[in-house]
């Protein structure tokens, strides 16, 4: 029987892991707090299952479809034009927002760590910009190094603080529940699962392996889901109401180091994402492709940053209702058409109709409302 768990098959799962793990993670601890811890343990484990069933979804579309392509390209396959349109505003709004985040918890953690201050965070933002965008050069072969040894990283120095804290965990912190901030995890959690942009590359890494990849996926989100549970038990056990909106920057340098990793592997994971996105959808040529991926995310950030406008959990919250539940919405619907209008035999099959279609819809439909106008 060949092995399921082979040297490609974990650096599938981990590019999928290393794309979920970003931001979001930071925001939890901070939303748990002001909420409850198990408020939140419930919109981490009730959205977590959701987007296990989505991200499903979309990898039998993507095993469906011959030709490589990105979220835009498969929804214009099987949605058309306005189907593209709107998946292609989802996708673009999202990952722009995710890099935007980066941005903001990068550079205030490297500043944090390097000066003991938040002053410098401007020029830390740029140098950590540029160096991504190097990076980017590397291509694929870059993205798996990337990923695998990103990941790793994160998941020791996890470890390491759950080893280090779990002695001063005050459980009285855990208890506390505010009713009234139910819905305030909602944004922050769906932000911190999202990962199907990653998943059309999964495909790639893996092939000639396809059937492997519904486990990729479903360890690939399971492994986030996890460690957040684990990291938003030490931060609110710990801290209590005390957790800053960038959770790392509460606990020491060795912690923020682990915030560093995080967005470090999402950033990159990310930003190859669109750049497939500009090169297979819109066809544009390599120097226009690299300027949109590298210029707006700083341009938007020295804008905001200038205007005394960078909220780290507003951008999660609001970036993940609307890219997150826009985007899992049309999967949703691609994933149906793509049972008939699909020129591939797949490796695997999820069984989905629509009364399970309008279900999930509704949640993301209440999501957004509850984020942006309460």
């Amino acid at each position: 029987m060949e092995k399921f768990f082979t040297k490609k098959f974990w650096a599938t799962t981990f590019t999928l892991t290393g794309t979920i793990i970003g931001a979001g993670i930071l925001g939890l601890p901070y939303v748990f707090s002001q909420s409850g811890f198990w408020i939140g343990m419930f919109w981490l484990i009730f959205l977590g299952i959701i987007m296990i069933y989505v991200s499903l979804c979309l990898g039998e579309t993507v095993l469906r479809t011959k030709k490589d392509r990105q979220l835009p390209g498969l929804a214009k396959k099987y949605l058309g034009k306005t189907g593209q349109f709107l998946m292609f505003f989802a996708v673009i709004f999202g990952i722009y927002s995710a890099l935007l985040a980066y941005l903001i918890g990068e550079s205030q953690s490297l500043s944090m760590i390097f000066t003991g201050s938040l002053d410098y965070s401007i020029y830390f933002a740029i140098g950590f910009w540029l160096l991504m965008t190097i990076g980017l050069r590397e291509g694929l072969k870059g993205l798996k190094k990337v990923e695998t040894w990103g990941v790793l990283a994160i998941l020791t120095i996890i470890l390491i603080i759950t080893i280090s804290y779990l002695p001063k965990i005050n459980y009285e912190n855990l208890t506390y529940i505010n009713l009234p901030n139910f819905f305030l995890p909602f944004g922050v959690v769906l932000f911190a699962l999202l990962g199907f942009a990653s998943i059309p590359e999964l495909e790639l890494e893996i092939k000639g392996k396809e059937k492997k990849l519904k486990r990729a996926i479903i360890l690939g989100v399971l492994i986030p889901i996890i460690v957040y549970a684990i990291f938003s038990f030490i931060f609110v056990g710990v801290l209590g109401s005390n957790v800053p909106q960038v959770a790392t920057l509460g606990l020491g340098k060795l912690v923020i180091l682990l915030g560093i990793f995080t967005m470090l592997t999402s950033y990159f994971a990310l930003s190859f994402a669109l750049k497939d996105v500009f090169k297979f959808d819109l066809n544009l040529p390599p120097s226009s492709n690299l300027l949109l991926i590298s210029i707006i995310p700083i341009l938007a950030y020295l804008i905001l940053y200038f205007f005394n406008f960078l909220s780290f959990i507003m951008i999660l919250g609001i970036g993940g209702v609307i890219s997150g539940g826009i985007t899992a919405i049309l999967i949703l619907f691609i994933a149906k058409n793509a049972k008939t209008k699909g020129n591939r035999k797949p490796e695997y099959e999820i069984p989905i109709n629509y009364p399970i279609i309008i279900f999930l819809s509704l949640i993301f439909v209440l999501g957004i409302i509850f984020e942006l106008f309460f």
